[in-house]
């Protein structure tokens, strides 16, 4: 593959985090609007200057769900270029167990509701996933893929 930076440009991919909140069966899912239409994704969304990866994943879940979750295993990194723009993202995603539910909290900008459905109804939607990842990361925590938060350095762990 051939690069399409000039010399002393820096690559710079997005960074993103995602949950895979179960319940059963069934997943939390997120509906939002992206480009005018609607998609299904888990709770994602950008990692912000000097957030921690697991920190945002709490609160990524809560402003586009209104759910409290708390992290219990990292699922894997999965990278994803952008057929549109080109870029890329990598994407971290956390397995999280749902606490608490707070319907009254207003959702983020773009997202239409949360909802909860099984891997059937989600794969039986595939054209309207926000990217393959969402499946993928659902298929690795299924199959067990699950890695003790501890393999993330934190940013506390880091300080001073």
């Amino acid at each position: 593959m051939t690069s399409t930076f000039s010399a002393g440009e820096v690559w710079r991919p997005r960074v993103t985090v995602a949950t895979v909140v179960a319940d059963g069966e069934r997943f939390l899912m997120v509906e939002e609007d992206v480009h005018g239409e609607l998609r299904l994704n888990q709770p994602a969304g950008h990692l912000e200057s000097g957030e921690d990866l697991v920190d945002a994943a709490v609160r990524e879940t809560f402003e586009e769900t209104g759910w409290e979750v708390v992290p219990e295993h990292f699922v894997g990194v999965m990278p994803w270029i952008n057929p549109r723009a080109g870029d890329t993202t990598l994407r971290f995603v956390f397995a999280a167990r749902a606490l608490r539910h707070h319907p009254d909290q207003p959702l983020d900008d773009g997202i239409a509701r949360a909802l909860w459905l099984t891997r059937a109804e989600i794969a039986a939607d595939a054209p309207r996933l926000r990217t393959a990842l969402v499946l993928k990361s659902i298929d690795a925590w299924l199959a067990g893929r699950r890695l003790p938060l501890d393999v993330i350095t934190r940013l506390r762990d880091t300080a001073g």
